[in-house]
């Protein structure tokens, strides 16, 4: 009852909805080379200088629970959604040393790092295929965090830094030529102890010494943390990933994403895991039920307009892939193949094109566009009523994220042209409104076309000689 309710709930305040609505882009190039940091080390890049979105969704249990028939299905799905990341764990969190994948198949060798189960590993192998035909990376994490730290997690413990390099060696050398492989170490752990941060040092320094430094490489940490408090300055990893959590107080974690974009030295920095959908909040679900579509828009544009270079989707039955007859964790409300559909998976695409409308690698996050209602507060709001803006260092745009529908005001000078073109897009179809051409000068204030607590809106603000196209084409 408790998801009919917030299912109906979603239906009533957001009117239409991106169901069904498919990306009309073309898959990623790999003919424009390997991914590479920008020079301005904000975003990522292909070797001719093409940016590149990351668009992620969480499939932990991909290698592990799917058949060829099953991945084929999901891997078109998210392909048609626009996504261009799939994350995915080899050694899975799931009892993935001693119970077989779908086509009856251990990982390893009397679980020895150093004998891979070829068999196993064809599949790993064609999957990573299927995805690169597709157009999409992998997001390839060598094993989850228990591991090499058990904490909760089923484990075993297999890990030393020794073995952790002689699996890195061979992970690198076997997919050294695969083009859509991005390295995520970690697995949702903390680094507790000085050989916590060994082996994973040791995973990152035998991977890069067989694989000929083709692929980035990040850490995916616990929750409420991020990869830059444990190995920000090491040479391996070339962009920091944070988990922001989906804990009670989860709002405020996104703030961090920012905090990570300021650190030095620069690094690009992106949200592995923001809150699922149809997530038990906090994991009180009986407390506090399971979020909606709302609660995974607003950490989307939090992170990309706080200075993320992408955002990560996940769907709480579908990183599991959860379906009958399989032990659920944490209360899925719904079979993998069924979550596909879900209206936040149809509308993490809107965030991509809006961005990939308007200058790419020049975008800012800047708070200060927007004038806060109280001289004590930095933006309007806070929790799930945070505002957030960003813009280009040229003052060509800006974008101002309302997570709800609330009237604020804006410094109309951000724009270098004389006038300007305000439009209001739509997070839930990726509808774009003309509103009309304004002066730049002095303050502007702003009302979304709707009110509501679940109704957000993004306001775009474009220097009106630039011609831009409508916000999200």
């Amino acid at each position: 009852m408790k998801y009919l309710f917030n299912f109906l709930l979603f239906i009533i305040t957001t009117g239409a909805t991106a169901q069904g609505i498919k990306w009309e882009g073309k898959p990623v190039d790999f003919s424009r080379g390997k991914l590479e940091v920008s020079e301005n080390k904000r975003y990522l890049v292909f070797e001719d200088g093409t940016p590149f979105f990351y668009l992620g969704d969480t499939a932990w249990e991909l290698f592990h629970r799917l058949s060829k028939e099953e991945t084929l299905k999901y891997l078109k799905n998210r392909q048609e959604k626009g996504f261009t990341v799939i994350q995915a764990v080899i050694l899975a969190e799931l009892d993935g040393l001693n119970t077989p994948n779908a086509e009856g198949n251990t990982p390893l060798t009397n679980n020895d790092p150093g004998k891979i189960n070829e068999a196993y590993f064809d599949h790993v192998d064609w999957v990573i295929k299927k995805a690169e035909e597709m157009g999409m990376f992998i997001g390839l994490l060598p094993t989850w965090g228990d591991k090499w730290n058990l904490k909760w997690g089923v484990g075993p413990v297999i890990f030393n830094p020794a073995s952790a390099r002689v699996f890195g060696e061979l992970l690198g050398k076997r997919y050294k030529n695969s083009k859509n492989i991005i390295w995520i170490l970690g697995g949702d752990r903390h680094i507790e102890s000085e050989e916590h941060l060994q082996i994973n040092k040791a995973m990152a320094e035998g991977i890069k010494a067989t694989d000929d430094d083709n692929h980035l490489m990040t850490f995916h940490p616990q929750g409420g943390h991020g990869s830059a408090e444990y190995f920000h300055n090491e040479e391996w990893l070339d962009f920091n990933m944070r988990q922001n959590s989906h804990n009670p107080e989860y709002t405020g974690f996104y703030e961090n994403t920012n905090k990570d974009y300021n650190r030095s030295p620069l690094k690009p920095v992106i949200d592995g895991e923001p809150i699922y959908e149809d997530h038990p909040i906090g994991f009180q679900p009986k407390k506090r039920g399971h979020s909606i579509a709302a609660d995974v828009r607003r950490p989307l544009y939090w992170n990309l307009f706080g200075g993320a270079f992408g955002n990560t989707y996940g769907h709480h039955s579908i990183w599991q892939m959860w379906q009958p007859g399989r032990e659920g964790i944490n209360f899925p409300l719904m079979p993998w193949y069924e979550a596909l559909d879900q209206p936040g998976a149809w509308q993490m695409q809107f965030g991509r094109r809006l961005i990939e409308s308007r200058p790419y690698l020049s975008r800012i996050p800047d708070n200060s566009i927007i004038i806060p209602e109280k001289v004590e507060t930095s933006v309007p709001g806070a929790g799930l009523y945070r505002f957030a803006a960003t813009r280009d260092m040229e003052g060509t745009y800006a974008m101002i994220y309302a997570p709800v529908g609330r009237k604020f005001k804006v410094r109309m000078e951000v724009i270098k042209g004389n006038n300007m073109v305000a439009w209001w897009f739509n997070p839930r179809n990726g509808e774009a409104t003309k509103i009309g051409t304004f002066k730049n000068t002095g303050s502007q204030e702003f009302t979304p076309p709707n009110p509501g607590e679940n109704l957000d809106w993004i306001l775009v603000l474009d220097d009106a000689s630039k011609n831009y196209n409508q916000p999200g084409k």
